[in-house]
């Protein structure tokens, strides 16, 4: 895939990946990955699109300084101008866990206008699953604002999130999720600066449930999927079902024995969704 920059009015770098032709579409990946995370599909989704795979900042070659505010207005603002620039006008898009948090927002601030809307498994407008350990590891990141922790935090962050760990978030077992998970860490270590956004992200992302994504729901005015995995521990199907109630023109389709990784667990199916919802 060809790497590629998009720069944001604010300074603020995006490295993005595409291969294909055709209509282009946008996946958003989830936290702390980057676009590897959809590589197992990509081959199948290039023969029918442009897939445009981007690193969200803060993760993988994308922006990681510590001089941008990294709240969820400031990603909706850069990934409109993401898509504006490198997609065109009501592109395709599609999002997974953060990623779909950030699309929402966009979407329903009206930053954004896509032609369709795909949301993958995402907290939604529910409380977060595991909510204890959410909270232990933000207080974490918050220590990296401190001097000295910062650093220490770069190198204990591998030893949390371990490759062990991406074999636990694919339902399958993929071996290959190991080296998802190594890949997406292997430059924390020593990375103090990267620390100190990532401080800054934990303080300002809004927390608990989104209650108010209930009335939102209703003010989206075009096609939406709820691409959801029935055995991601994460994120529950209950969410995305209260969801579809109140979409006017939702549909859900869930993958089965799929885990949080999607892609790693079933990239035929999720191309095959994908396609026949975006075209």
């Amino acid at each position: 895939m060809r790497l590629r920059l998009y720069h944001h009015p604010d300074g603020a770098r995006v490295a993005y990946r595409e291969l294909g032709v055709g209509p282009p579409i946008a996946l958003l990946h989830s936290a702390l990955l980057s676009h590897k995370e959809w590589e197992p599909a990509v081959e199948q989704l290039a023969n029918r699109f442009r897939v445009v795979l981007p690193d969200l900042p803060l993760h993988g070659d994308s922006e990681s300084g510590p001089d941008h505010p990294y709240t969820l207005d400031w990603f909706a603002d850069v990934l409109a101008g993401f898509c504006a620039e490198v997609l065109g006008p009501r592109p395709l898009v599609g999002g997974h866990d953060i990623g779909g948090e950030i699309l929402l927002h966009a979407v329903l601030s009206g930053r954004l206008t896509p032609s369709r809307l795909v949301l993958m498994p995402n907290r939604m407008h529910a409380s977060p699953e595991h909510a204890l350990l959410r909270s232990s590891l933000t207080l974490a990141a918050r220590a990296g604002a401190v001097p000295g922790l910062d650093l220490l935090l770069s190198y204990g962050t591998p030893a949390v999130f371990t490759p062990a760990r991406g074999m636990r978030l694919s339902a399958r077992a993929n071996a290959a999720a190991a080296d998802l998970l190594r890949h997406a860490f292997a430059d924390v270590p020593g990375n103090a600066r990267l620390m100190r956004s990532w401080s800054r992200f934990a303080r300002t992302w809004p927390r608990g449930a989104q209650a108010h994504l209930l009335t939102g729901y209703r003010e989206l005015d075009l096609p939406v999927l709820l691409l959801w995995a029935d055995r991601d521990p994460l994120h529950r199907l209950a969410a995305a079902e209260q969801a579809l109630q109140a979409l006017p023109h939702g549909q859900l389709r869930v993958l089965e024995s799929v885990g949080f990784l999607m892609a790693y667990d079933d990239p035929v199916g999720l191309a095959r969704e994908l396609t026949a919802f975006c075209g």
